[in-house]
């Protein structure tokens, strides 16, 4: 730690990300800040049955918290929680409902891979992973396309967003008849490479009313159309990112009742 560094009390609301164990008693959590990006922090003696703010440190909840650390970077990348409030402990909801909790565990990965260097602010971001579980919470949508909602439109926070209405070699108007997650979406017969997936017309129409926030599409739309559509969601998300995401395999993508 540089000489004369003074930890910092600051306040910020977060996402709980992830929470991993860290001795007998100690916990570090992963959060997803409003205002200062992606940062961990370390809750002591929360494991304790003691633990006035245990239960509000879960993944999944949206948390009002002081910190003690260098809210700009200095020192030590490890903060402190001092103060926890719970605004809303999403995490509650989806404990006895599988398709949720996997659906929010997909979210929770995928907010992280998206914010890789710790303390940068990204409050798209995490207004788009608040929205998203709230979203879960409530119930009002499909819990399948929530996520595929909040998939695309976090590609298109990263600039992954694949071409959906036009060709995305030529960038000639669409709609296309083929999709290919290496040439970036949608593309038009003159582009179109060898092993192209053909998918329905609706399929393209219901990512197109994902992207754009268009419930009153996406909610009436077939099991089949999507089926494809998580289907294409996924390999153009893991095509970018590179590498799997852990919790998208475990998706129960069966309808949890309202």
């Amino acid at each position: 730690m540089p000489t004369g560094y003074k930890r910092q009390l600051y306040r910020d609301d977060a996402v709980v990300l992830r929470v991993q164990k860290l001795g007998e008693s100690d916990r570090i959590i992963t959060l997803l800040t409003r205002r200062h990006g992606r940062l961990r922090a370390v809750a002591k003696g929360v494991r304790r049955t003691s633990s006035k703010f245990g239960a509000r440190l879960e993944p999944f909840g949206h948390i009002d918290l002081q910190l003690a650390g260098g809210p700009e970077g200095v020192g030590s990348s490890l903060h402190s929680i001092s103060q926890v409030e719970g605004v809303n402990l999403f995490g509650r909801k989806f404990l006895e409902d599988y398709p949720r909790y996997t659906a929010a565990s997909a979210i929770a990965e995928t907010a992280e891979r998206l914010s890789p260097v710790e303390r940068e602010p990204a409050l798209r971001l995490f207004q788009l992973t608040l929205g998203a579980l709230k979203a879960l919470a409530v119930g009002e949508h499909s819990t399948t396309l929530v996520l595929d909602a909040y998939l695309l439109r976090g590609m298109a926070f990263a600039g992954w967003a694949p071409a959906i209405s036009e060709c995305a070699v030529c960038g000639t108007p669409g709609p296309h008849g083929a999709f290919s997650v290496p040439a970036g979406g949608s593309v038009c017969p003159d582009c179109r490479p060898p092993g192209a997936a053909h998918p329905a017309p609706a399929t393209l129409a219901l990512m197109a009313a994902l992207t754009s926030g268009d419930w009153s599409v996406a909610d009436h739309t077939e099991p089949s159309v999507r089926r494809e559509c998580s289907g294409l969601v996924a390999a153009h998300l893991q095509w970018h990112m590179e590498r799997n995401l852990r919790a998208l395999p475990l998706v129960d993508r069966r309808e949890s009742p309202k």
